[in-house]
């Protein structure tokens, strides 16, 4: 049977999926089981991407050392593709992973350098876990820079090689990845799946973290997981997840105010932003500052299950400020929303530990 949900429903759906709604996640691991996974970025105008994700899910109880504790000591999430994971989705990435790459040029390329392979794994295993710059560029077949690679080759080898299952990544050095072979980094006794079994538990996962989706196979891998629906309003036909739809009947605990991080990733799909939230998102990050309508990095502000604006904010360490540029209301706010609004900025200043200060 096809599902047919009103915009308002299938906005709950989503906003609770992302764990976004008055009920919130107790920790870390909680957030990276539900989401798969939590984007890594440096851009910090307020805080790292990774930070804010986690912040505005959890909310003040955060603390930044907690992400660091959960990959390195506790080793329930692993960094893989720029991004941290649980570790319970790595048997159902093995798979796929033993494939890699599927590229020809790609894997030529690993091929012709199957010595500068062998190097950096026995490198690593008699030494242990290292920095890209410890470790010496012995590519017999070099790969012209990309504009996200330079000329060394041990950064390009080691994506690959992790890829692949055989490095992975330790920790961290201030934003430097240490590296290590993975049967020293990964558990030892992760089950086995076979490759179509693996590829659909994914896409069950993927639909699990988008409540709704319309399926794509790279904005939406979710395939034929879940169940098909329809939204009032919408030509689209989705997939939603049974039990983000079951949870509806349950008591609606009411909204709350999150600013998200331009990278967040509720924000990822753009076309199902505009096409059920009606809500058009443009980063401007890399728009010239003349053409810019919001601020550089301005984050989005949820209220409830609605997108109203845009938070234009920056930490300023010399004055150790969190100086508020603007709050850019899509349609004027009510006098309570624009309490919530400012209660969620004052918080947000306590978190950086910082004090609020509004541009004039």
């Amino acid at each position: 049977m096809t599902h047919r949900l009103t915009r308002d429903q299938a906005r709950r759906v989503i906003v609770r999926a992302q764990l976004l709604d008055a009920d919130r996640p107790g920790d870390v691991v909680e957030v990276s089981e539900q989401l798969g996974e939590i984007k890594i970025d440096p851009t910090a105008t307020i805080a790292p991407c990774e930070h804010t994700m986690l912040w505005s899910r959890i909310g003040w109880s955060y603390e930044p050392g907690l992400l660091k504790k959960a990959v390195e000591l506790d080793r329930v999430l692993f960094e893989f593709a720029g991004t941290f994971r649980p570790v319970s989705l790595l048997p159902l990435m093995m798979p796929a992973m033993r494939h890699f790459p599927q590229r020809p040029s790609n894997r030529d390329w690993l091929e012709a350098n199957d010595g500068f392979r062998r190097d950096i794994l026995a490198r690593l295993r008699a030494e242990g876990a290292l920095l890209a710059s410890q470790i010496p560029d012995t590519a017999q077949v070099r790969r012209a820079p990309d504009g996200w690679s330079g000329s060394n080759q041990v950064p390009i080898m080691l994506d690959f090689l992790s890829r692949r299952g055989e490095v992975a990544i330790v920790g961290r050095e201030g934003r430097h990845r240490r590296w290590d072979i993975a049967e020293r980094v990964y558990p030892s006794d992760l089950p086995e799946y076979e490759p179509d079994e693996a590829a659909h538990l994914l896409e069950e996962r993927a639909l699990q973290a988008a409540g709704i989706a319309r399926p794509h196979r790279w904005w939406n891998p979710v395939g034929t997981a879940g169940e098909p629906a329809t939204i009032e309003g919408s030509r689209w036909k989705f997939r939603v997840d049974p039990e983000a739809l079951a949870a509806l009947e349950d008591e609606d605990d009411g909204g709350r105010v999150a600013f998200l991080n331009p990278y967040d990733a509720m924000l990822f799909d753009r076309p199902r932003l505009e096409e059920i939230f009606e809500f058009k998102y443009v980063l401007e990050q890399f728009k010239p500052k003349p053409q810019r309508v919001y601020g550089y990095f301005a984050h989005p502000i949820l209220m409830g299950d609605r997108f109203v604006g845009m938070l234009d904010a920056e930490v300023d360490r010399t004055r150790d400020v969190l100086r508020v540029n603007a709050v850019h209301q899509f349609l004027p706010f009510e006098p309570e929303e624009d309490e919530m609004v400012r209660a969620e900025i004052v918080e947000l200043g306590e978190w950086l530990g910082l004090a609020v200060e509004e541009a004039r």
